[in-house]
């Protein structure tokens, strides 16, 4: 594929999963609007990455206005929109009594309805070979107690990817939509205090940031409508997804490596577990 000059939205960019979209992109020939709500860190990294190549785009994903505008707005700037990454993301972990509704609906605008908006709005001005691609979770498939409504943010977000794409080729469309879905990954999401982050999180192999990235073009390039990082634990995820019992079963030994991995993990970063 040629990535010279195509241009992408990625949300979240600031730091973490979305900032390595952004590089991995730029570093493939793309140019990129880089989406967040902290205006420095996006225009730190849009210097780095040089004014030819990222624009800043700061702005909440929870400001429905800004984000329906923000498709137009970057194809006028920069003459096309290729592609759009749904990365930004939110969490309250904890039991659900509590977490306020403030909270709860936080998590669901961010997670669920900014992509869906955001989506239907690159519709109208994306090039006819655009992807839009969705990073979800492993949570999406697993249900995690004490992060309910994440993993049902997560859930939905792969359900709506897989629909649209559907939908999107029987009425002839060749734009795509596919999803990416982590698992743990190491990029400061948790915060330092690992307390309510369920053990069980930690059993799975912690990726990078690079990692997810390279997922991310992975699908764009080889035409995927969804890819699990790392494919082990996807696979694992996909099972405890069909044979619920099966994963009821085992759920016990996954917590009790996770709640290892965890306490080792917080020791040598110096964090609270």
């Amino acid at each position: 594929m040629d990535w010279k000059n195509r241009v992408a939205i990625v949300t979240g960019a600031s730091s973490g999963i979305g900032a390595a979209v952004a590089k991995d992109f730029v570093a493939r020939g793309a140019r990129v609007a880089l989406v967040a709500r902290t205006a420095d860190k996006l225009e730190t990294l849009a210097k780095s990455l040089g004014a030819d190549r990222a624009v800043a785009f700061p702005l909440d994903v929870r400001d429905r206005k800004a984000l329906t505008d923000l498709p137009r707005r970057v194809k006028e700037r920069s003459g096309r929109l290729d592609f759009v990454v749904n990365n930004a993301g939110m969490n309250y972990r904890g039991l659900l009594r509590e977490r306020s509704s403030r909270e709860l609906e936080d998590i669901l605008e961010a997670n669920l309805l900014a992509p869906v908006l955001l989506t239907r709005a690159a519709l109208d001005v994306i090039e006819p070979d655009g992807v839009v691609v969705n990073v979800a979770s492993l949570a999406g498939k697993v249900p995690l107690p004490h992060e309910a409504t994440y993993a049902a943010s997560k859930a939905g977000l792969r359900s709506f990817s897989a629909s649209l794409n559907t939908e999107l080729s029987l009425h002839g469309s060749r734009v795509r939509v596919a999803s990416v879905n982590p698992g743990p990954v190491d990029t400061g999401f948790f915060g330092t205090d690992l307390r309510s982050v369920p053990d069980i999180v930690f059993s799975q192999p912690l990726s990078s940031a690079e990692d997810v990235a390279r997922a991310v073009a992975t699908v764009i390039e080889e035409d995927l409508p969804e890819l699990d990082v790392p494919v082990l634990s996807g696979k694992i995820a996909t099972a405890a997804y069909l044979v619920p019992a099966m994963f009821t079963t085992l759920r016990p030994l996954f917590e009790k490596i996770g709640a290892r991995k965890k306490a080792a993990f917080a020791k040598s970063r110096g964090y609270s577990a």
